[in-house]
């Protein structure tokens, strides 16, 4: 068997995450505790007793969701041997980052905030929007946002699934997009509830921002191999990952391409590693051979164990 360790980005959370993980487990009570004394407010107690609308919010959701990850992952690491491969879904990247010991857990967290920061003021003085496109391939989506270039911005940011891709931009590019997709025959048109058009040039001044921070970060080569967003492919030397986290601001997540390396590459099991399920669904509906798990409570966590047990034969 070859596992993958895998993390959720921005729109996993949910008020509630976490709290019953490290109010179990000390291992992961510790990092929000850590992550707290950096972020300069009681992370834990956010997670615990925010509203959903406080919580969604950029600059609270990613450093929430990043602890989240890496919480579960402390509390549950020890039961499972190491992974082949390592992955994270755009901000959860940063997990797998910090999980293959690239980067310090307390440097992260600041990166990470800053990260969020610098995104949503990247959106404030524009009007954009994102939207989720099921039921079209990836090509049609493309010639659609080519369509509707002379509006403004709007381009593929998450290549999710054959036939699920995610498009930003300028909000009234990004309408006309939905519309045109809906006349294609798209089975689903969703817009999304966030804060700015992510993965998208109009991150620009972000990712600049972004390049500054990242210059006085110690980085250090991956212990396990981490994919990267970008590329789809492991990344490699530190300058390398610098480069990569600076442009994974403005371009496209090209996930189904980088579950699709991991399976080229012998790994037929997915520990999902944070709040929900998301990253698991995408996997089993279209790479149905593979096993999917997750850890985001104990409950999970001891089923996942068992279910671990007794894929190894122990």
């Amino acid at each position: 068997m070859n596992t993958a360790f895998v993390f959720p980005g921005q729109g996993a959370q949910y008020v509630g995450m976490g709290v019953e993980i490290a109010d179990r487990y000390s291992e992961a009570k510790v990092l929000y505790n850590r992550a707290s004394n950096v972020l300069g407010f009681d992370l834990l107690q956010m997670c615990r007793d925010s509203s959903p609308e406080l919580l969604e919010q950029t600059e609270n959701a990613q450093p929430a969701i990043f602890v989240t990850n890496l919480a579960c992952l402390a509390a549950a690491q020890t039961q499972f041997p190491e992974p082949k491969f390592l992955a994270g879904l755009s901000l959860g990247e940063y997990s797998a980052l910090v999980a293959a010991g690239v980067m310090e857990f307390e440097d992260t967290v600041f990166l990470v905030q800053q990260r969020a920061i610098f995104m949503q003021e990247a959106s404030i003085n524009r009007d954009t929007k994102m939207a989720a496109i099921i039921g079209l391939n990836a090509d049609i989506v493309e010639a659609i946002c080519q369509q509707v270039k002379s509006i403004g911005v709007c381009q593929p940011t998450n290549y999710n699934a054959p036939n699920q891709t995610v498009i930003g931009g300028d909000a009234r590019a990004v309408e006309q997009a939905m519309t045109l997709a809906e006349q294609a025959g798209a089975a689903k048109v969703v817009q999304l509830a966030v804060s700015g058009a992510f993965h998208t040039p109009l991150m620009e001044s972000a990712a600049k921002r972004l390049a500054g921070i990242l210059a006085t970060i110690n980085i250090s080569t991956p212990r396990i191999p981490v994919i990267s967003n970008v590329t789809a492919q492991p990344i490699t030397t530190d300058e390398h990952i610098r480069f990569l986290l600076i442009h994974q601001i403005t371009l496209p997540v090209r996930w189904m391409t980088s579950i699709q390396h991991l399976v080229n590459h012998g790994v037929d099991t997915f520990i999902e590693f944070g709040p929900g399920k998301t990253i698991s669904g995408l996997v089993k509906r279209n790479f149905n051979q593979a096993k999917t798990l997750n850890v985001e409570n104990s409950t999970s966590m001891n089923e996942t164990l068992e279910a671990f047990q007794g894929l190894v034969g122990i």
